[in-house]
């Protein structure tokens, strides 16, 4: 075979781990080297890789894979052993001198490794743990570091995995079982969400408070998982509550959703078209919900239905609960306020801030928001209540935003 230079295999590589989403760095520990010492910094609370600083820097990271030769045939995976795709594999020594040229020439601010499984899921977890110990522990590397585990790995390299990397992510694939065994059988749910609760079980012992002697700290950032959605048959409804489920057992910092994408030679079992981006959106916003604005599953949609896609579904939400509005910003607690279309988490909290010194008027909502007349039917202030606007048979037409197809 071959040989293929180091620019082909990072193209290979890079293309190949496009489709996996899991990756941020938020709640990684702070660690620099402005004391003389190692290389690389992670600023905590940053995100990595399609995310934003405060400051509204993109972050990026190098996300490859350590190869995409696969043993598996996951039948909506471009990398399975049936498919026909040019192939790639960088050794444990390029990987990290590409993330260490990378970082000094400020290309990158950490590393995303994931990887198909050769030989072994124990070996491939074993060369993936090399790629972070040597980083750290030869390279004084202090960036941050991302790894994706192969739940069929033995514990000990699921364990030394979380002592080298700042998150740590498992793949729940799909939000059916039964559609990950028939679509991967080499796959076993039962043995992703046990993996899922080792992990759990090192990040809790590491902070656990009142110890004497802690253990090492175990993967500081976190876990993160991905769900394909559009790959099988479930339900929106069904895609949030396993996510509700993995937020509360095995208390993810992140459920990632990625709209499936067809793929050469797929088999008759997978869908012909991928599904509107816009369901993708509309699975992030509800998750959202979910984890900051109070928000449980059930109220947000049923088991067996979808989301709206006109609408986005807060907005979906307080149309059909219009007798909880208008409410008055002047003294509402917050967890109502946080119900209010057009309301973020921001604006609310400053809106907070400012009741403790004067009446909230129109004008400080309409600065403190990015759309007044999005939150006019559902509000009242010191000079303005909506009448009856709030009952309009045509509100949703009024209050909805035209908007595109996401393609």
């Amino acid at each position: 075979m071959a040989t293929l230079d180091l620019k082909r295999k990072l193209a290979i590589l890079s293309d190949a781990a496009k489709y996996d989403a899991s990756c941020a760095s938020s709640g990684g520990a702070k660690r620099d080297s402005r004391g003389g010492k190692g290389v690389g910094s992670v600023d905590g609370g940053m995100g990595i890789c399609h995310a934003y600083a405060p400051d509204g820097r993109c972050i990026s990271l190098l996300k490859i894979l350590l190869t995409n030769f696969c043993v598996y045939d996951c039948a909506y995976c471009v990398n399975r052993v049936s498919s026909n795709t040019p192939r790639a594999r960088f050794s444990v020594e390029e990987v990290c001198d590409l993330t260490i040229g990378f970082y000094k020439r400020n290309y990158i601010e950490g590393l995303f490794l994931s990887s198909g499984i050769i030989r072994s899921a124990d070996y491939t977890m074993e060369e993936m743990v090399r790629v972070a110990r040597t980083l750290r522990e030869v390279h004084d590397f202090r960036g941050y570091i991302h790894l994706k585990l192969i739940p069929e790995a033995a514990p000990a390299l699921v364990n030394q995995a979380g002592l080298y990397a700042d998150r740590v992510s498992i793949n729940i694939e799909l939000p059916r079982d039964e559609s990950l065994a028939e679509l991967a059988p080499e796959k076993n749910a039962g043995g992703i969400r046990k993996s899922m609760g080792a992990v759990r079980l090192g990040i809790d012992a590491g902070s656990e408070k009142g110890r004497k002697a802690r253990p090492a700290k175990f993967a500081p950032a976190g876990q993160s998982t991905q769900m394909i959605v559009g790959a099988d048959a479930a339900s929106d409804g069904e895609i949030l509550r396993r996510s509700e489920t993995l937020y509360g057992a095995y208390q993810m910092r992140r459920v990632y959703y990625s709209a499936f994408s067809p793929i050469p030679d797929a088999t008759a079992r997978l869908p012909l078209a991928r599904p509107p981006l816009l369901r993708e959106h509309r699975l992030y916003q509800a998750d959202w919900l979910m984890r900051f604005y109070g928000f449980a599953r059930a109220e947000i949609v049923g088991e067996a239905e979808d989301l709206e896609l006109d609408i986005d579904p807060k907005l979906a939400w307080a149309l059909r609960h219009r007798g909880d509005f208008p409410l008055d910003l002047n003294i509402a607690e917050r967890e109502q306020m946080l119900r209010v279309p057009g309301l973020g988490v921001r604006s609310v909290d400053r809106m907070l801030e400012v009741r403790r010194f004067k009446r909230l008027v129109l004008e400080d909502v309409r600065r403190l928001t990015r759309g007044i007349e999005k939150l006019k039917p559902f509000i009242v202030v010191a000079d303005w209540t909506p009448g009856g606007l709030t009952d309009r048979a045509d509100l949703r037409e009024h209050v909805a935003p035209r908007q595109l197809d996401l393609f």
